[in-house]
């Protein structure tokens, strides 16, 4: 089975023994700087993620309460389970990702992924920090989601479909692969009516930056090889 590598280090960062704790929670935590490298494993590493938005120059974000999806907790419908079963699409990790995050550029919710954003993830990718799963009709990118791993919690930045159901597949898929590394938790940052429906929930931040403090150092190396999406069909019962 082929694997994830371990993120390279990347050095110190701005972020560096900063506390959210008692930052805004529905305002910017921070506003400017960079996408270097260091700079955004920093601010996973801390709880805050760029997001611009709102007419702010570069905003960094640690929303309060945060939403989170517990691994193995993606929530698979009756619908969900007849298009696993039928559809006979396979998912891989890490095989094509700059195509997904242009994927979710070019989704209409999407707007706020800038060049100078997937420039940004590019690079964590580059140095094993960001990942990518693809979902595939054949040959053909149907769908996937993006975003970054800070050991035991993942960090989902954006999904995109063009295939009917293939952006939740692509997370219930990730879910999966995460849980089985090791994972514990999918941070999906801020709560809509579409994540609510797929599992998740809304959690204090300080619950969030402790779960975060305590597993943001684990080896946790994801599944990267070919697999049909029909095994993820819950069992009967």
């Amino acid at each position: 089975m082929a694997v994830t590598a371990p993120p390279r280090a990347v050095g110190p960062t701005v972020w560096d023994g900063f506390s959210l704790r008692r930052s805004p929670g529905r305002a910017p935590v921070a506003v400017g700087g960079t996408l270097d490298p260091a700079t955004l494993v920093g601010a996973y590493r801390a709880g805050a993620f760029p997001w611009p938005t709102g007419g702010y120059d570069l905003p960094w974000w640690s929303p309060h309460p945060r939403a989170v999806i517990p691994t193995r907790g993606v929530r698979v419908n009756r619908s969900l389970r007849k298009r696993l079963r039928s559809c006979g699409w396979t998912t891989t990790v890490d095989e094509s990702f700059v195509e997904v995050v242009r994927g979710c550029q070019r989704d209409g919710t999407s707007g706020w992924i800038t060049d100078e954003l997937i420039d940004g993830y590019t690079r964590l990718h580059t140095l094993g920090w960001a990942h990518s799963l693809e979902v595939w009709d054949a040959d053909e990118l149907v769908g996937g989601v993006y975003g970054v791993g800070v050991g035991g919690v993942f960090a989902g930045e954006s999904m995109f479909h063009t295939r009917t159901d293939a952006s939740k597949v692509a997370l219930a898929d990730f879910d999966a692969r995460f849980a089985a590394a090791g994972g514990v938790l999918l941070d999906v940052q801020m709560t809509t009516d579409h994540l609510v429906s797929l599992g998740a929930l809304e959690i204090p931040r300080a619950d969030y930056l402790t779960v975060l403090a305590r597993v943001r150092d684990a080896d946790v190396r994801l599944d990267r090889d070919r697999r049909p999406v029909a095994r993820l069909v819950p069992p009967a019962g």
